[in-house]
């Protein structure tokens, strides 16, 4: 498996407080990238407890130990090709899922993604509300 890596060191557990964070996939045979974001934990909602009324609620960690984005062009070439023949690489890590949206879509007009055979994202799906979370943590380029 293909480890994650975040400013040159692998990433073997994600930091406290982190709810996601942007990639970018690098196939290595011919320079063929991929900008994406990942949640690192997941909501799982539990039966209430014997004689209780209200679910249960916690987090659990998502599956971004395993995770190779969601193009079906990306997955083909991974199944194809061999996770070792890939680079993942964390180029942001996001205390909110809004600055992670912000950041993906960022990446993606600036890299303009659809615009280049260069790059597997066909699309970009993006949906951000202004908020002063994300206001305090993204500076203006």
């Amino acid at each position: 498996m293909a480890d994650w890596i975040y400013k040159g060191e692998i990433v073997e557990e994600i930091p406290d407080g982190i709810e996601a964070f942007v990639y970018l996939i690098t196939n290595n045979t011919n320079n063929k990238k991929y900008i994406g974001k990942k949640l690192t934990t997941r909501k799982v909602t539990r039966p209430p407890l014997k004689g209780k009324k209200n679910k249960r609620r916690s987090t659990k960690e998502s599956d971004w130990r395993e995770y190779w984005g969601s193009s079906d062009h990306l997955k083909e070439d991974v199944a194809i090709l061999g996770e070792d023949q890939f680079t993942r690489e964390i180029l942001y890590y996001c205390a909110s899922r809004g600055i992670a949206s912000y950041l993906e879509a960022r990446e993606q007009f600036e890299r303009e993604v659809l615009l280049s055979d260069d790059y597997y994202n066909g699309i970009i799906n993006v949906r951000v509300g202004g908020s002063k979370i994300l206001k305090e943590n993204v500076k203006p380029r």
